[in-house]
């Protein structure tokens, strides 16, 4: 019995998972790609939305960083989104009409790819 614990703690001490929190995928977009920001002054809910494309092993992800106002606050939160290729022009056609329209028809249909997002509920 002590031989078979002893062989599970060497298993368990030598496998190394690295699993990244949102606010690590978020740091990490951030310092390592340039992002194009939209500010939405006229929004009730969100302050600015940064893209950003990353390229990582020859391939590209794209990455949507979204600033939701808080109440009485002039602070926001901030939370990562992995979009399409295409998400950046869609939004930035349609964000000066409504901001949030936008966010709901071309950003948050992907809120489940990282599973980063807040819940609307």
């Amino acid at each position: 019995m002590k031989r078979l614990i002893l062989v599970l703690i060497l298993a368990m001490s030598t496998t190394h998972v690295v699993a990244q929190t949102c606010d690590e995928i978020m740091e990490y977009v951030k310092n390592n790609a340039y992002g194009s920001t939209f500010y939405s002054y006229n929004s009730d809910a969100i302050t600015k939305v940064t893209f950003y494309q990353l390229y990582i092993d020859y391939e590209s992800y794209y990455f949507a960083i979204v600033c939701f106002k808080q109440n009485y606050s002039y602070t926001c939160n901030e939370y990562i989104y992995q979009v399409a290729s295409d998400t950046k022009l869609n939004y930035s056609m349609n964000y000066l009409q409504s901001a949030g329209e936008a966010f709901w028809d071309f950003i948050q249909p992907y809120s489940g790819v990282l599973g980063c997002s807040p819940s609307f509920e």
